[in-house]
């Protein structure tokens, strides 16, 4: 058991769980199924704990976790570098907006008497003051985010994988992470078909089965009607952080 040489650690409801069970499939990637949660709620537990819950690796194989929490929290870039200065950093995004909705529909799925989207995104709707504290907002704010993890990491040990490009072409994206994880590019198109139903690609064999293996029904919900109008409030105000986030990764997500 190793402690990991690479995270995903973002970010929530991006498409981390879709992009882990995809990387399992590659025969030199293990991975712990469950999110660890250690460097933001189980620190004080110590390493030992954590390598513990590891799967035992070969010589040659990576070994891997993903807490999507992790990118937005303050302490764990450091706490990250302190265990290896090495270790790769995976981070999924998708659109702030349909990332916030998302967020929100989870939510909503598990509490369905919280008040409306709308009503939580503004602190004062009739002022369009966006509430930048509701973390289904915050955690979208990316270039924030990403500063504190430059403070630690360069760039060139963080990857960034377009949530939509995953969906869209899971195979091309896979091929970016394997790269970037120093792997053989095992996982191409033939490993994917479309699921209509759920709008998204599903693996034809997963890790360890010859049956075709899709995302859980808790992934792909439908999002409830939001009104256009505070979408376009959100898209004005996520603009110019998605601009610095671009120019910060070098890289064009076209959310805009």
């Amino acid at each position: 058991k190793r402690l990991p040489q690479a995270i995903i650690i973002g970010v929530k409801k991006g498409g981390t769980r879709a992009l882990l069970e995809f990387l399992r499939v590659h025969p030199d990637v293990r991975a712990v199924g469950a999110e660890p949660h250690f460097f933001d709620r189980n620190y004080e537990r110590g390493l030992a704990w954590y390598r513990d819950l590891m799967p035992r690796t070969l010589e040659g194989q990576i070994t891997m976790e993903k807490t999507p929490s992790y990118f937005v929290t303050k302490e764990a870039p450091a706490r990250i570098s302190s265990m290896c200065r090495g270790t790769k950093l995976i981070v999924v995004v998708r659109d702030p907006v349909t990332r916030a909705i998302s967020d929100y529909t989870q939510t909503l799925s598990k509490k369905p008497d919280i008040p409306t989207f709308e009503s939580l995104t503004f602190k004062n709707r009739t002022t369009g003051l966006i509430d930048t504290s509701w973390s289904a907002i915050q955690i979208g704010i990316y270039a924030k985010h990403l500063e504190n993890w430059l403070l630690h990491f360069p760039l060139r040990q963080l990857l960034f994988v377009s949530g939509e490009r995953l969906i869209r072409d899971p195979a091309g994206e896979l091929g970016r992470v394997q790269d970037f994880l120093g792997l053989k590019r095992i996982i191409t198109d033939k490993h994917f078909y479309f699921n209509k139903t759920k709008g998204f690609p599903c693996l034809k064999k997963a890790e360890g089965s010859s049956k075709p293996h899709c995302l859980g029904k808790t992934k792909g919900r439908t999002h409830p009607d939001i009104d256009q109008e505070v979408v376009q409030r959100l898209r004005d105000f996520y603009r110019p952080f998605n601009m610095k986030f671009y120019q910060m990764t070098g890289q064009d997500f076209g959310w805009d």
